[in-house]
């Protein structure tokens, strides 16, 4: 595969695809968000309907499922439902009660059900593809049309080892939901091959939105993560977009801090202090550096050569070495974290080897003011490391006693900040800059199924 047929190839502006913020004209987007979507109660009940019951979410990892009998329950708000792998080897979705009496089947969180469901209220009895099997003193009930009292059906797909549900039971199928684009540019990191090493949930004194906006605009840099600019040039007129009707990506491509080749290779060094997941890549960077280094210990790069693209080969070289294919992958998407929005409530940043994502949902209580936000890391691991690097979900209670890697930390804080701003009465928008352009086709598409009664 050549490096012209690249799907990331997008980014370089030779390309004619992605654009560059003077490409996105004022006016594209609407640039003040109503503050009321973020308070009000009676927005909230609306985006229940129009959004949430109605879109793919992403509800686990394929791997949390690898045996037939393995389920787990989903919940989006008041609604819950239950994933289970089939003997046929099949992903499956139900609605998570009773076709007796309503009772909830599975109230943990995950499980097994090798024999099937039994609800333990009656005892009425599922198989793995949710049809009703039997019935406590079938011969006094009646006539129980087991055919008519399976469990309720909901769709399930997977997509880059992520299992997406959908409550509408006439939703089109993810794949067109996501886009034939979006599937081009995202398969080959081969997403379904990494490994979770980080999965945290917990309540926020947020809207979900508040944490969607937060991590969709590198503008808050300066203000609240002023030790990345140690490490990271941001220059915002090198950002590139696309756009999608419902989803975005967006990249910023990752500079050295300081014009010289020993501030460059000083500051790929610093890098595991901020992302650890660059400690594997290391030892091969500094073989490629040894190459230009003098007898004195200092570096001169000819022309040509960067701290970015030994990185880069660095990068390319070690993930090669563990196992994954990184054929299909640029060198950009060696060094540079693309960041994805997919609706309505994933971000992802993404790039060769690993991925960042941050997600968030309605809080239980209809609170809009709440909300729950979900944090995970992924990372390609060599087979035989998998299982000591995999980790479950920590589900946390006490607010604040969870410590976040420092940036991430630094978001969780300021989040609430802004959610005690929005609530102020008098102010009823906010106002984005240029370089908010994906907060503002975010809130387009959420403007778009907000208005759409179908």
């Amino acid at each position: 595969m050549t490096q012209a047929t690249r799907p990331g190839r997008w980014v370089e502006p030779d390309s004619g695809i992605g654009l560059g913020l003077d490409d996105v004209g004022p006016g594209t987007f609407g640039m003040q968000i109503s503050t009321d979507r973020y308070t009000s109660h009676d927005y909230a009940e609306r985006e229940r309907e129009r959004i949430w019951m109605r879109v793919w979410q992403i509800a686990g990892r394929v791997d949390e499922l690898p045996e037939p009998g393995d389920w787990k329950q989903y919940r989006i708000m008041d609604q819950s439902y239950v994933i289970v792998r089939g003997k046929d080897g099949e992903l499956r979705g139900f609605v998570n009660a009773c076709r007796h009496r309503g009772n909830m089947l599975c109230t943990a969180n995950s499980g097994n059900a090798k024999r099937g469901f039994l609800c333990q209220y009656h005892l009425w009895s599922y198989d793995l593809e949710g049809k009703l099997r039997g019935v406590l003193r079938e011969n006094l009930t009646g006539q129980v049309d087991k055919t008519d009292n399976s469990l309720l059906q909901v769709s399930v797909d997977t997509f880059g080892g992520f299992i997406f549900l959908n409550p509408d039971p006439g939703a089109a199928p993810l794949r067109d939901f996501l886009g034939p684009e979006v599937c081009e540019l995202l398969e080959p990191y081969h997403l379904d091959e990494m490994v979770t090493v980080m999965d945290v949930r917990e309540p926020l004194e947020c809207n979900w939105k508040v944490v969607m906006d937060a991590f969709e605009e590198g503008y808050h840099i300066n203000g609240i993560h002023p030790q990345l600019l140690a490490v990271l040039a941001i220059d915002p007129e090198t950002a590139r977009y696309r756009f999608f009707p419902d989803h975005s990506v967006a990249v910023a491509p990752f500079e050295v801090k300081g014009a010289s080749a020993e501030k460059q290779v000083e500051g790929i060094l610093n890098l595991p202090d901020t992302f650890p997941s660059t400690v594997a890549v290391m030892p091969r960077f500094q073989e490629l550096v040894a190459d230009y280094r003098n007898d004195d210990g200092s570096v001169d790069f000819p022309s040509g050569v960067t701290a970015r693209k030994l990185l880069q080969q660095a990068t390319r070289d070690t993930l090669t070495g563990m196992g994954l294919d990184v054929s299909g992958l640029t060198d950009d998407q060696m060094s540079d974290n693309q960041g994805w929005v997919l609706f309505p409530n994933y971000f992802m940043t993404v790039r060769a080897g690993e991925c960042h994502v941050i997600m968030s949902e309605p809080h239980p209580d209809g609170d809009p003011n709440r909300c729950v936000w979900h944090v995970s890391s992924y990372m390609y691991l060599p087979p035989e490391h998998r299982d000591a690097f995999r980790v479950g979900l920590t589900d946390v209670d006490e607010p604040g006693s969870y410590k976040y890697f420092e940036a991430l930390q630094q978001d969780y804080e300021q989040m609430p900040r802004q959610q005690l701003g929005l609530r102020n009465s008098r102010l009823d928008h906010m106002s984005l800059v240029r370089e908010e352009v994906v907060i503002g086709h975010y809130h387009s598409v959420v403007d778009r199924y907000m208005a759409d009664k179908a």
